[in-house]
Parts: structure tokens; C-alpha cells; sequence
């Protein structure tokens, strides 16, 4: 029975005139939106197969020593053996003569029985670099791209575009100019620019895009939520705080950026696949990440003295395409479904 000290919430009518309902355990940890959104996300459609593709890919990186090891134990784990230097690819399931990977784990007798040594599951590239391998641990790089650039882009925007929004004036007008002149500036070429210049600093690694990626892609995230936030300080909420004597600190932490965020996190979401396919053209640029890193932008270039041979060599492009294309669109899914969970047009549908 509902007493007068239960935390309660309107439940949603399709007249919208609701009604008084418990909160359940899961709006009392998080509060009502975000319990809202986390039981769209579990149990809408396109956010499902999104997460289970990204799954996928994490259990790919996870055990990645497991289904492709390395050549021996000193072998560094992002490089990819290659299996000699003829300039021609081989085909998949060929013979594997040189730094054929140390052990053959228990999974691979199970699939193939009959196969006592380790062969070219996915063939080899130009160079005879074993694209399985790097099949398995770009998934490593992939992840490490997505969290890194999306984590650090994310939090310069969010502080960019709220101290813009909340504070307005000159500060304002101050942060929005430093926007336009990064934005001048076209994403991919700027990248491409800055990256080939810290490469000399940073040496061969992932760092060089890396850091690229993050330098010109905050941006997005600064003027979108500043134009949320520019919305959120006016609302009544937040001007009966301010009247009762709250910081701004306060404001911004506790009120404006929580309730300004979820518009947010659509971004995010799908930025997390857009950020490799950006990492994976820098990649195949030849920026940043040294000849034979495991990466599947790298065993695409691979491809490019191939390119009208496709034909024939068409597992150089399939195999690392497929896993950007599967990889992206996993979390172009999840973005998809917070877009219509976050819609305020569709929450009546959707309760």
C-alpha cells in the first residue's frame, strides 16, 4: 500500500493526464528518465541487435590470444606475423610456413579435426600478413579508438558547450569563435594534417590519430549542448534553485547537464562506430600506426595494389570490411533506438 512518505511518479496516459504509481527499484538508483531509457534500450529491437553485435566484437578482443595467438610468448600482441614477404595474397586455409602462431588452441581442433597445424583461416595480404589475425586483434583497436577519442571528445564538448550555454555574454561568445575556427577546418583533412605532424613526436602508434581525432571532434558536442543547455537553465527547476541560493556549480552539476545530456548521448553512441571508420582511414592513409599493425583500416590498404584483382583477392577486402561495417552499424543501432526512446513525439508510442 502507497503511504504519503513512498516516492511516487506520474505514469503515462494516452491522455497524458496520468497517474500517481510507485517508483520502482530501478527509477529509485537512477531516477525516472534514465530508468526510462535503460528499459528502452533493453528492450527495443534495434538497440538489442546493436548491443549484441557490439558483444560480439568485445569477445572477439577479449579472447583474441585465444583465437589467433602469437607466433611465441615475446611476440608483440598488435603486430601482425606475416608469413614471408611474397607481394602476392593468399588464398584462405592456405599452408602457414613461417611464425605460424605458437599453439593450437582447443577450438581450432574442434572446428577443423582433421587439420593438425594452423593455417591461413582468412588468407594472407600483400607481404603475407595473416588477415585472421588482424581480424581478431583490430577488434582490440577498435575498441581502444571508440573509448579513447569518444571519451575525450565528449568531455571537452561538455565543458565547452556548458560553460557556453550556462554562463552566456562573452564567455559565450569567446568558446563559440574557438568552435568556428576547428570547424573551418574539414574533419578528415585537419586529422589527416595533424596527425602526419605529431607522428615524428608520438613515433609509429596509435597516438598520432588518436590524438587527432580528439583535437577536431569536440566540436559536435560543444554546440549541440550548448544549444540544450541554452533550453535547460530556463526552465522552472533550475530558476527555483537559483532562487533558493544555489552555486552554480551546483546548477550545472546537479540540474542543467544531467537534464541536458540525453539528446547528448545519441552523439555519443553513434559516434563510437564513426570514430573507427575515421581511425581505420587514417589507417589506410598510412598515418600514425606502424606497417603491420593490427588494425582492419590497415589490411584494407593492403588491398590497394590488388585493387583491380578483386576478383580473385577478394577476402583482402571482405574480412575487414564486414568487421567496420558490423562494428559501426552495432552502434549506429544503439543510437537509432536512444533516438526514438529520447524522442518526447514518440514516448507516447513507445509507453
Amino acid at each position: 500500500m502507497t503511504t504519503v512518505s513512498d516516492p511516487v511518479v506520474l505514469r503515462p496516459g494516452a491522455n497524458d493526464a496520468g497517474e500517481l504509481r510507485e517508483m520502482t527499484r530501478l527509477e529509485k538508483a537512477v531516477g525516472p528518465e534514465w530508468a526510462r531509457l535503460i528499459r528502452g534500450i533493453v528492450t527495443n529491437p534495434l538497440s538489442v541487435t546493436g548491443i549484441v553485435l557490439v558483444f560480439l566484437f568485445a569477445v572477439l578482443a577479449l579472447f583474441a590470444p585465444v583465437l589467433a595467438p602469437p607466433p611465441n610468448e615475446n611476440w608483440p600482441r598488435m603486430q601482425i606475423p606475416r608469413d614471408g614477404f611474397k607481394p602476392e595474397p593468399q588464398p584462405p586455409m592456405s599452408v602457414w610456413n613461417k611464425n605460424a602462431p605458437m599453439s593450437v588452441p582447443w577450438w581450432y581442433r574442434n572446428v577443423w579435426p582433421r587439420q593438425e597445424e594452423w593455417v591461413h583461416l582468412m588468407g594472407t595480404t600483400s607481404g603475407q600478413y595473416d588477415i585472421w589475425y588482424g581480424f581478431v586483434w583490430g577488434a582490440r583497436t577498435a575498441f581502444f579508438a571508440s573509448f579513447v577519442v569518444t571519451f575525450a571528445t565528449t568531455l571537452l564538448g561538455v565543458l565547452m558547450g556548458a560553460f557556453a550555454g550556462f554562463y552566456g555574454g562573452w564567455v559565450d561568445e569567446i568558446l563559440m569563435r574557438v568552435v568556428e575556427v576547428f570547424v573551418a577546418f574539414p574533419f578528415i583533412t585537419g586529422a589527416l594534417i595533424l596527425s602526419s605532424l605529431l607522428t615524428p613526436l608520438f613515433g609509429r602508434s596509435v597516438w598520432p590519430a588518436t590524438v587527432a581525432l580528439i583535437i577536431f571532434g569536440w566540436t559536435g558536442y560543444a554546440r549541440q549542448l550548448r544549444g540544450d543547455i541554452l533550453a535547460t537553465k530556463e526552465r522552472d527547476y533550475v530558476l527555483a534553485a537559483r532562487a533558493s541560493g544555489a552555486k552554480d556549480s551546483h546548477l550545472m552539476l546537479q540540474h542543467v547537464i544531467p537534464n541536458a545530456m540525453f539528446p547528448t548521448l545519441v552523439r555519443i553512441s553513434l559516434n563510437m562506430g564513426a570514430v573507427v571508420l575515421s581511425f581505420a582511414a587514417l589507417s589506410f592513409l598510412g598515418i600514425g600506426l606502424p606497417e603491420g599493425f593490427a588494425d582492419w583500416g590497415q589490411i584494407v590498404s593492403f588491398a590497394r595494389s590488388w585493387i583491380l584483382s578483386l576478383d580473385v583477392y577478394w577476402y583482402i577486402i571482405v574480412f575487414p570490411g564486414v568487421a567496420l561495417l558490423l562494428y559501426g552499424l552495432g552502434w549506429n543501432l544503439i543510437g537509432d533506438a536512444l533516438r526514438d526512446i529520447l524522442d518526447p513525439k514518440l514516448r507516447g508510442k513507445k509507453a
